[in-house]
């Protein structure tokens, strides 16, 4: 269990033993954890100063029941073991520094780099505890911002569309003459193409089923 991703219950069937007592037995006698020097707050904290590198991560996530915590990772690890500096129950920029800053401070001036979302609470913990990092905006969240924006474009010119077509409507009823909607070069009306492209905006060229003119 100390090796593998494996549950007592899983591994108790193996050996004919019930699941929870082995987890019990595992817990109190079989593993470190009752000497464990972070028992104590490991569920509001847990910090790994020895995993603290030049380039740094942060981020909020929710593991269990909605419940939100704070991360900060080493990329130099890639997600592998020595991967986690620190996990913060909460998002609360004072309660995330304080444990932060038990980390000693000239391990922390050595932080070069410290990856975050636009948070401006993110940035208030990464400029008090590491002093001397250079903040870098999370590509993701950026291109999401870029996302909502255009989408948001996108809307106002198709409502716009809407409403002229409407209008277009109504004059030919009034006047008693059939009305055609203008058709672009794909065959759509300007309105069905605004509706369509909230997929294709964010394609890259070589997927979008486009015939080039010959």
């Amino acid at each position: 269990m100390d090796s593998s991703p494996i549950s007592c219950k899983t591994l108790g069937r193996f050996f004919g033993v019930e699941g929870k007592r082995l987890q019990e037995q595992y817990v109190s006698h079989l593993s470190d954890f009752m000497s464990w020097d972070q028992a104590e707050h490991a569920q509001d904290w847990l910090l790994f100063p020895d995993n603290l590198g030049e380039y740094l991560s942060i981020d909020e996530t929710s593991l269990s029941q909605g419940e939100l915590y704070t991360i900060v990772t080493n990329k130099a690890a890639k997600g592998k073991k020595g991967a986690l500096v620190a996990i913060v129950k909460g998002t609360e920029s004072e309660t995330v520094i304080k444990v932060l800053c038990r980390i000693k401070e000239w391990a922390r001036k050595k932080v070069k780099e410290v990856t975050l979302d636009l948070a401006p609470t993110m940035a208030k913990i990464v400029r008090r505890s590491f002093p001397k990092a250079k903040l870098v905006s999370d590509r993701f969240h950026v291109q999401q911002l870029a996302s909502e924006a255009v989408q948001e474009i996108r809307i106002k010119h198709r409502w716009d569309a809407i409403e002229q077509e409407n209008k277009e409507m109504d004059l030919a009823k009034e006047i008693k003459k059939p009305w055609i909607p203008e058709l672009l070069e794909n065959g759509d009306t300007l309105k069905q193409l605004l509706a369509r492209s909230r997929y294709l905006l964010f394609k890259k060229r070589g997927e979008l089923d486009i015939v080039p003119k010959s």
